[in-house]
C-alpha cells in the first residue's frame, strides 16, 4: 500500500474492485438510479461520512446496529454509492427478503404427527395462537407469512433458532414439504427470554395463546424458585395456557446442589424455571425412541418426574420442546372441534402423557418420563372424549366407570391437576395431594399408580416403578396389562388439601391390536432408498408376515417376517416410482397401510422471468395424468392451475406472486409439492445467470455466461463497447449449445474494454446483461496505466501482469520523488491521487525481467 502526499492509499483488494464501480453492486443495482434505502459496506466510516457530506449534502446516514461497517444511507443512487473510494459493497436495504427455513433433519413420523396429517387434515391448528419466547424469529420466512401475531421490524435477528422452533411448531409448509410443522396453521406470537419469569397474562390471553414454547435453558438448576412459583401461578390464572419447556442438554452433568448433588446425570434440568409442577419439561429421543445421551434428566429437587415427556429432537431438547408444543395445539384444535372449546391445560398433560409411548424404563421413569409422544393417539383421545373432570375436596371421592371389553392389552389412565403455587425453595412443593386409584368391583381388587423411588442414591433413583401412593407429582398414572372383561372403576380421592376443592383431569384409553403409522398418503418414499416403517403394536410378543402389493396388481410380495414388539423396520423401497401398499398380517389379524406414493417430487424451475414473461417447469413425474400448481396467498400455498403439461407461461400480472410450488396428481390424488421457486425477476434475472470475465486481467478475453433456460433462444452475441460508446458484436453463437457457454473477443484491443452479452429470442427480443470490464495485456510484461489524464482525487489504476510485483516510482518534473512502493502479486493497482498538485508527473514501474516502462500522466 502506498501513500501520495497526505492521502491515504487504498488496499489491493478494493483496489481492484475500484475498476468496476457495478461489481461492488448487489445484482439489480447497476441499472438502479432512482434514490432508495441502501446498506453500505465502508473501509473507513469517518472518510465515507466525510464524503457524503461534501458529494451529496442531502443524503442521510445512520449506522447499522452493531454493525461498525455496516451504514444506511437514503438520497444518492447506489452506482453513486460504488464509485466512492471507501465502498466496498452496496444493497438494498429495503428490499424483499425471501430467507426460508427447512427442517431438514425432522422425521415428523417419529411421533407420528404425519399420521395426523394424513388422516385428521382437519386438524391444523388453525385458530390457535402460539407463543414462541425466545430471541426474535425472522419475519420475513414465508412459512410464517401472514400468521405473525406481534412482528417486530425493528428487532435484529441474532440466530436462526428461534425460527426453527416456530417451523417445527407451525410452519406453513410454504417453502416446501419439510418446512410444514405440526400444527402448520396456528398464529405465531413471540416474546424474549431476556425475562426467565412469565410474560403478561392478558398480554398472552390478549393474542389468545394456548400454548407457549421455551425451547432455551441456563444453568443446571435443581431448585422449586420464584420462576418455577410464577408459571404455576399463572397457570392457575389462564386453566387453558400451557407452557412447553425443553428439559436441556446436559444430561451428563450431575446436580449442583439439592438432595441430588454431585449424582451422576441426575437432576440436570437447565433452568429451575423447568422445575414448575403445572408445565411440561421435554427430553430428547433419537428416531427409534431413545433417549439421547445428552438430554436432561430429573428429578426435581422434591423428587418429582422430570422430564414428564420425551420426543424426537434432531437438534436436542429444543427440537423436542417444540415438537410437544406443536402437537398440543394439534390436541386443543381436536378438543375445540370436539366441544367447541379449548380444553383446560390439566386436561391437556394428562392426554399427551396417558397417550405416550413408554420408552427406556418399564412405565415412568426419571429418563424418559411418561414416554414418547403420540401426536395420534393424543388427537384421537380428545376426538373420542376418552377423557373425565371433576373437583373433589379433602376426604371427597369421585367414582368413574369404566367397561373393558375382552381381548384389551392395556388399560390406561392418567390424572393431572393444576396445584397451586408453591413458596419459592419449597422442600414440598406438592400442596393439593389426589389419588387415583383402580377398582374392580366384582372381586374389589385395587391397583394404585406407578410410583418412583426418590431417594438420592443412583441405585434407588433407578429401580423400576412400583404400585404405592403418590405424594409428590400432581400426575399419577396406572396402567393394567391383559385386563379381564368386565366392569372397573377409576376412583379420584382428594388425600389431603391445603386449598380447595380441586379440579383435576382424567384421561383413559384401552389399548389393542395393530395399527400403521407410516408410510401415509401425506409424504411420499424416495425410490431405492432405506425408508423407516413405522406401526402401533398392542399385544403380545409376536412376528407378522410384511408383504408389498403394487398398484394395480393382485398379488403380494413378501418384505420380510417383522417383530412386532419394536414397531419399526427399515425397508429398501422399489428402484422405480410406483404407488403401493404394505400390509401386516399377524394371525388372523390383517392391516393395510394407505396407499402411498414412492417417487421423488417434481423439480420446479424458473426457466426464466423476463419483463414480457415467466416461464416456469417441472421435472414429468411417472404416473402423474395431472399438476397441481400453487402459488403463495395471503397465508399459504394456494390451487392456482390444473394442468397436464410441464411448462407454463406467466404474463406479468400473474407472475407478481412470486412464489410457486407444484404437486402431481398420481392414482387420483395430489401426491408431496416440490420445493417453492421465487420467480420474482431480481432473483433469477431475464435469462441471464451470471456473466463475468474468466480473468479480469489477461492476454486473451474470455467472460463465462451461465443462463437459466435456451427455450426459444435464437442466438447469443459477446460485444464490445467502441470509443463513440456503442456495442458491437465480436463474436455470435447460434444455435446456442447449452446453459453453460464460454465467448471470447478473439481480436481484443490492448487496455481496458467494456462488453455485455446480447441474447435475442425467436420472436425477436432482445435482452443485454449487465456491462463488464476486462483488461487485454498484449504482452506478458506490458503494463497499462488510466485514465489519462486523471483528475486529482480520483483513483489512477496501473495493470500490470499476473502474479507479478512490479516498483512504482512517480517523479515529478522537477525529478523529485513524490512516491516508491513495490506491489504485491496482483494484475491491478490503484493509487490515490489526493494531495497532488495539477500537472505533468512521470510514472516508471518496473516490470519483469528488469525493464522499466516510463508514463507520463497528467493530472487536472
Amino acid at each position: 500500500m502506498g501513500i501520495l502526499a497526505a492521502g491515504a492509499g487504498l488496499s489491493t483488494g478494493q483496489a481492484q474492485q475500484q475498476n468496476r464501480p457495478d461489481g461492488r453492486l448487489a445484482p439489480g443495482l447497476a441499472e438502479a438510479r432512482a434514490p432508495r434505502l441502501l446498506r453500505v459496506s465502508v473501509t473507513d466510516a469517518a472518510a465515507f461520512r466525510e464524503w457524503l457530506a461534501r458529494t451529496y449534502p442531502a443524503a442521510t446516514v445512520q449506522p447499522e446496529p452493531r454493525q461498525p461497517r455496516l451504514l444506511r444511507v437514503r438520497g444518492v443512487a447506489a452506482p453513486a454509492l460504488a464509485a466512492c473510494p471507501w465502498v466496498s459493497f452496496v444493497q438494498a436495504a429495503d428490499r424483499e427478503a425471501r430467507p426460508e427455513r427447512l427442517v431438514n433433519g425432522t422425521d415428523f413420523t417419529a411421533n407420528k404427527v404425519t399420521a395426523v396429517h394424513a388422516r385428521y387434515p382437519q386438524l391444523t391448528g388453525q385458530g390457535l395462537t402460539v407463543s414462541v419466547k425466545e430471541a426474535p424469529l425472522d419475519l420475513n420466512d414465508l412459512d410464517f407469512r401472514g400468521r405473525l401475531v406481534n412482528p417486530d421490524p425493528q428487532a435484529a435477528l441474532l440466530n436462526s433458532h428461534a425460527t426453527t422452533m416456530a417451523t417445527l411448531i407451525a410452519g406453513g409448509g410454504n417453502s416446501g414439504p419439510n418446512g410444514k410443522g405440526a400444527a402448520w396453521q396456528a398464529r405465531i406470537a413471540q416474546s424474549s427470554y431476556a425475562n426467565l419469569l412469565p410474560d403478561d397474562g392478558p398480554g398472552l390471553a390478549a393474542q389468545g395463546v394456548s400454548v407457549q414454547n421455551h425451547s432455551y435453558g441456563v444453568s443446571v438448576e435443581n431448585f422449586y424458585g420464584q420462576e418455577a412459583r410464577a408459571y404455576d401461578e399463572q397457570a392457575a390464572q389462564y386453566p387453558t395456557l400451557l407452557h412447553v419447556f425443553s428439559a436441556g442438554n446436559s444430561g451428563n452433568r450431575p446436580a449442583p446442589a439439592g438432595p441430588y448433588a454431585g449424582l451422576a446425570a441426575t437432576a440436570n434440568l437447565t433452568g429451575e424455571f423447568k422445575n414448575a409442577k403445572n408445565t411440561l419439561s421435554v427430553g430428547a429421543t433419537d428416531a427409534l425412541g431413545q433417549v439421547a445421551p445428552l438430554s436432561s434428566r430429573g428429578p426435581a429437587a422434591d423428587g418429582r418426574v422430570k422430564p414428564e415427556l420425551v420426543a424426537f429432537g434432531e437438534g436436542g431438547s429444543s427440537d423436542a420442546a417444540a415438537l410437544v408444543s406443536g402437537v398440543s395445539l394439534l390436541a386443543q384444535h381436536a378438543h375445540r372441534q370436539r366441544s367447541g372449546v379449548l380444553p383446560s391445560a390439566a386436561l391437556l398433560r394428562a392426554v399427551l402423557l396417558n397417550t405416550a409411548d413408554d420408552t427406556g424404563r418399564p412405565n415412568v421413569d426419571f429418563v424418559a418420563g411418561y414416554g414418547q409422544v403420540d401426536a395420534l393417539g393424543a388427537v384421537q383421545t380428545m376426538l373420542d372424549g376418552r377423557f373425565r373432570g371433576g373437583s373433589v375436596a379433602a376426604g371427597q371421592e369421585q367414582v368413574f366407570t369404566l367397561t373393558v371389553p375382552a381381548g384389551v392389552h392395556r388399560l390406561k389412565a392418567t390424572l393431572c391437576w393444576t396445584d397451586p403455587a408453591a413458596a419459592a425453595n419449597a422442600a414440598t412443593p406438592l400442596l393439593n395431594d389426589l389419588d387415583l386409584t383402580l377398582v374392580r368391583p366384582t372381586d374389589g381388587q385395587r391397583w394404585l399408580p406407578w410410583t418412583l423411588s426418590a431417594y438420592p442414591h443412583p441405585d434407588s433413583l433407578a429401580r423400576p416403578a412400583r404400585r404405592r401412593p403418590n405424594h409428590r407429582d400432581n400426575a399419577e398414572q396406572i396402567t393394567l396389562d391383559l385386563p379381564a372383561a368386565g366392569t372397573y372403576e377409576l376412583r379420584v380421592r382428594g388425600y389431603q388439601l391445603t386449598q380447595g376443592p380441586q379440579a383435576y383431569s382424567l384421561a383413559f384409553e384401552l389399548e389393542s391390536g395393530l395399527t400403521w403409522v407410516h408410510p401415509t398418503s401425506a409424504r411420499n418414499l424416495r425410490a431405492a432408498e432405506t425408508a423407516l416403517l413405522r406401526w402401533q403394536w398392542a399385544g403380545p410378543a409376536t412376528t407378522a408376515r410384511l408383504e408389498f402389493q403394487p398398484a394395480g396388481q393382485t398379488a403380494w410380495s413378501l418384505v420380510s417376517n417383522a417383530d412386532l414388539a419394536p414397531q419399526t423396520l427399515r425397508w429398501t423401497t422399489p428402484t422405480t416410482p410406483t404407488l403401493g401398499r404394505l400390509r401386516l398380517q399377524s394371525g388372523s389379524e390383517t392391516v393395510e397401510s394407505d396407499t402411498f406414493f414412492v417417487a421423488a417430487p417434481p423439480t420446479l424451475q424458473v426457466l426464466y422471468s423476463c419483463p414480457e414473461e415467466t416461464r416456469l417447469a417441472w421435472s414429468r413425474v411417472p404416473g402423474a395424468t395431472q399438476y397441481q400448481l400453487y402459488r403463495l396467498g395471503a397465508t399459504h400455498l394456494e390451487p392456482y392451475r390444473l394442468l397436464t403439461d410441464t411448462t407454463l407461461t406467466l404474463p406479468p400480472a400473474e407472475a407478481a406472486a412470486r412464489y410457486f410450488a407444484v404437486a402431481p396428481r398420481v392414482g387420483g390424488r395430489l401426491r408431496e409439492q416440490s420445493l417453492t421457486v421465487d420467480a420474482g425477476p431480481t432473483n433469477n434475472g431475464c435469462y441471464i445467470r451470471s456473466f463475468l470475465p474468466v480473468q479480469p486481467v489477461a492476454d486473451t478475453v474470455r467472460f463465462r455466461l451461465l443462463l437459466s433456460s435456451t427455450y426459444q433462444l435464437r442466438q447469443v452475441a459477446l460485444e464490445r463497447r467502441a470509443p463513440d460508446g456503442s456495442f458491437g458484436p465480436v463474436q455470435t453463437i447460434s444455435p446456442v449449445p447449452g446453459l453453460t457457454l464460454l465467448l471470447t473477443d478473439p481480436r481484443p484491443a490492448p487496455g481496458r474494454a467494456e462488453y455485455r452479452a446480447r441474447l435475442e429470442l425467436d420472436n425477436g427480443r432482445v435482452y443485454y446483461s449487465a456491462v463488464e470490464a476486462a483488461f487485454f495485456l498484449r504482452a506478458p510484461a506490458d503494463v497499462l496505466v488510466y485514465p489519462v489524464p486523471v483528475t486529482a482525487g480520483e483513483p489512477l489504476t496501473i495493470v500490470g501482469p499476473r502474479d507479478q510485483a512490479l516498483r512504482i516510482r512517480l517523479f515529478d518534473l522537477t525529478g523529485r520523488l513524490r512516491l516508491d512502493l513495490t506491489t504485491e502479486n496482483t494484475a491491478q493497482q490503484t493509487l490515490d491521487t489526493r494531495g497532488l498538485e495539477p500537472g505533468t508527473f512521470l510514472l516508471r514501474i518496473g516490470a519483469p525481467g528488469g525493464r522499466e516502462v516510463t508514463r507520463r500522466i497528467v493530472v487536472l
